[in-house]
């Protein structure tokens, strides 16, 4: 058993495998195969570098967004901040003017009620004087008619008498 040996069936298997090989390297299989596997070999590296660049780009994009983000809690801080010292500021102008309103309000219903106490007693006065003129009429209508006179009442017209000249 001798590989050399052409009544061997493994000189003929050899000798169908070297013609072979020699076949594929003839028509250039070898070159072909490592053409294809660096062609694959590239394409793997290019999809690897666009992901790196891609990775690279969400990471910018990433950092951006957490710098917005902490630029907008500030600005949401510096908001709020603002926001409550101008409703402070605004409950204590509101204070103030309903302070000045309640005080303008007394005064004015102070002032009404003295206008209408002054006129409830210039009233009572009135009423108190027409009452007495009625009363004072009635009286002398009645002495005129019983032509009786009344020493009070006759001193009482002459003091008014002695007042008007």
């Amino acid at each position: 058993m001798s590989l050399f040996d052409p009544r061997d069936a493994h000189f003929w298997i050899a000798l169908a495998l070297i013609v072979f090989l020699a076949g594929l390297w003839r028509a250039k299989v070898p070159g072909m195969v490592a053409k294809a596997l660096d062609d694959a070999g590239a394409r793997v590296q290019a999809q690897l570098d666009e992901a790196a660049r891609l990775r690279h780009e969400a990471q910018t994009l990433l950092d951006q967004i957490r710098l917005q983000h902490q630029a907008t809690e500030a600005a949401a801080a510096e908001m709020m901040k603002t926001a409550q010292a101008d409703a402070e500021r605004l409950r204590a102008e509101a204070q103030i003017a309903l302070e000045v309103d309640l005080r303008r309000r007394r005064a004015l219903a102070e002032r009404r009620i003295a206008t209408a106490e002054t006129q409830a007693a210039s009233y009572v006065r009135s009423a108190a004087a027409d009452l007495a003129a009625d009363i004072s009429e009635a009286i002398l209508v009645a002495r005129i008619l019983g032509a009786e006179s009344d020493p009070l009442v006759d001193a009482g017209i002459r003091t008014m008498a002695a007042r008007l000249s």
